[in-house]
């Protein structure tokens, strides 16, 4: 692989960002694509000129090798070939209390229903508690029309923790924003030799 790996699994990896993706990711990121319907579409849209610096910074990233440790943001490569696939990232909570929350993103959707998802969110929650000592529970933030996401979180062993109820407007109808959690020791009791090991015996 070219770019860094952080994590590997049966069927992809985690890495750093390469030259090699900026084209792809470009195309990803433009207007149009279904994962946007899925993705926080309560935001709203970017502006092209905050779809500018958004791809400014991913080629000031790659271009400067200058890259967090432990890293705020990976791609996600197939391993066979090292296309890229999605990203996965993390963003605090509170560092007063060591509160991170997470977000995976699988671009294409020719790749859902695959567990594609369920491995790469799973390889990056085993990074961040093994690379952050100090944090001790992780979550993810969605709506209740995102039942993908939702079904993954339970999947891996997230809790619900919150649910706002009509908290949330897509395409003129209200839905629930939702919570889901797990606690380190909750992940050590449902993985005790590894995300990648339990990976290795389900998936292989």
């Amino acid at each position: 692989m070219e770019g860094a790996v952080c994590r590997q699994g049966v069927r992809l990896a985690l890495r750093d960002w390469t030259k090699r993706d900026l084209p792809t990711l470009e195309g990803w990121l433009q207007p149009g694509h279904a994962w946007q319907d899925l993705d926080g579409p309560y935001f709203g849209r970017p502006s092209s000129e905050e779809l500018d610096r958004v791809l400014d910074r991913y080629r000031h990233a790659v271009g400067s090798g200058k890259l967090a440790v432990p890293r705020r943001e990976l791609a996600v490569a197939r391993l066979e070939d090292d296309r890229l696939l999605g990203r996965v990232n993390r963003y605090w909570q509170s560092r007063e209390t060591h509160w991170l929350s997470l977000g995976i993103t699988l671009f294409d959707p020719d790749k859902w229903g695959r567990a594609l998802g369920y491995e790469a969110l799973g390889l990056w929650s085993e990074y961040v508690l093994d690379t952050q000592p100090a944090v001790i529970r992780l979550d993810l933030r969605t709506w209740s029309g995102n039942e993908r996401m939702i079904g993954l979180a339970r999947k891996l062993g997230y809790v619900e923790e919150a649910c706002f109820r009509k908290a949330r407007v897509v395409q003129g109808e209200y839905y629930d924003a939702v919570g889901y959690g797990v606690l380190r020791e909750e992940w050590q009791a449902l993985y005790p030799e590894g995300f990648a090991a339990h990976l290795a015996e389900i998936l292989d």
